[in-house]
């Protein structure tokens, strides 16, 4: 199963690139030739080393979707590499990769070709993590028009941990609930208590089931999770992260609707998954860390917002400011 990872995840590297340039261009963003060069080849290196170390579908899962978050953080170190700096004769090392890969890419279609059950998955498993990319790279516009701006200093340190937080969490309870049903059932039939596609919200965070249980430890985790990651930022960061208590509110507020709206899907999508005799780790787990990048900029990107909003309103110290009247 690593081997059908590998390729998807080097396709779908390439992809990421290519959409990344695409929503640059919409953007009407100046495109530098080197600059192209390093994203093709550090989105491609990223997918492919972190596809090679990780031999769990299910975990590879937060990868298409992730925008920093769900990945491995040692693939990112290729993006680091600067041309000013750069041996002229280095030049040519991302295109050297970009080939590299694409040129390794039938190698591994035809080791993967050995497994009937790999081959199925190389045909039928691309539209999940494509879609996921899609709906990803939303999130990724939504950063890049905002990332510059004064009033949202601070939303480059904190999307890759809500997006990060909120895309783990939901690929670990779709596992959950993917492994619950191989257990208790068989593909194309739902048990007896999961026969709804649209659950009642209280059955899913609140009953005493096994799946509903392990629902609320994981909301339960959102708010300490977030908490040690603000602190942890503010110590390394300092005055690059908003020190209004209003914010760290909103941000937690942000982080538990977002996780909750992804686990209440995680329920949905897999039910929907099984009924159709799908592999819920490979069709729902790039769906929801997809949806989980874009609800977590997205919100992130409000609490900024609002928080400047409130501030203004009331002043730093959160004080009602006055205005001055007619004399």
């Amino acid at each position: 199963r690593q081997r059908h990872n590998i390729v998807q995840a080097t396709v779908v590297g390439l992809l990421a690139a290519v959409a990344a340039l695409l929503l640059g261009a919409v953007s009407q963003e100046e495109l530098d030739l080197a600059k192209v060069e390093l994203l093709c080849a550090s989105s491609m290196l990223t997918a492919f080393l972190a596809a090679f170390a990780l031999g769990e579908p299910g975990t590879l899962g937060t990868l298409p979707g992730s925008d920093g978050g769900g990945g491995s953080a040692l693939p990112g170190l290729p993006s680091s590499w600067d041309y000013r700096h750069a041996p002229p004769h280095s030049r040519f090392l991302m295109p050297v990769v970009c080939l590299g890969l694409m040129a390794l890419t039938p190698l591994w279609l035809l080791v993967a070709k050995q497994s009937p059950p790999v081959v199925k998955v190389l045909k039928f498993g691309w539209v999940p993590i494509v879609l996921a990319m899609v709906v990803s790279s939303f999130g990724g516009l939504i950063l890049s028009k905002t990332i510059s701006k004064e009033q949202y200093g601070g939303m480059a340190i904190f999307t890759p941990i809500i997006c990060g937080v909120g895309g783990n969490l939901v690929a670990i309870q779709t596992s959950r609930i993917s492994t619950y049903l191989h257990i208790w059932s068989t593909p194309g039939v739902l048990p007896s208590g999961m026969q709804k596609f649209w659950p009642n919200p209280c059955s899913t965070f609140c009953t005493s089931e096994t799946n509903s249980m392990s629902t609320r430890v994981l909301l339960f985790m959102v708010v300490p999770g977030h908490l040690i990651f603000f602190y942890v930022i503010s110590l390394l960061e300092g005055p690059s992260v908003p020190d209004s208590g209003t914010f760290v509110v909103l941000y937690l507020l942000a982080g538990l609707l977002q996780v909750t709206i992804l686990l209440y899907l995680a329920e949905v999508l897999v039910r929907v998954t099984w009924h159709h005799s799908l592999d819920p780790d490979s069709h729902c787990i790039p769906y929801l860390t997809g949806l989980g990048d874009l609800l977590g900029t997205g919100l992130l990107a409000l609490c900024f917002l609002v928080d400047r909003l409130l501030r203004g309103t009331l002043g730093p110290d959160g004080v009602p400011e006055l205005t001055p009247g007619p004399p």
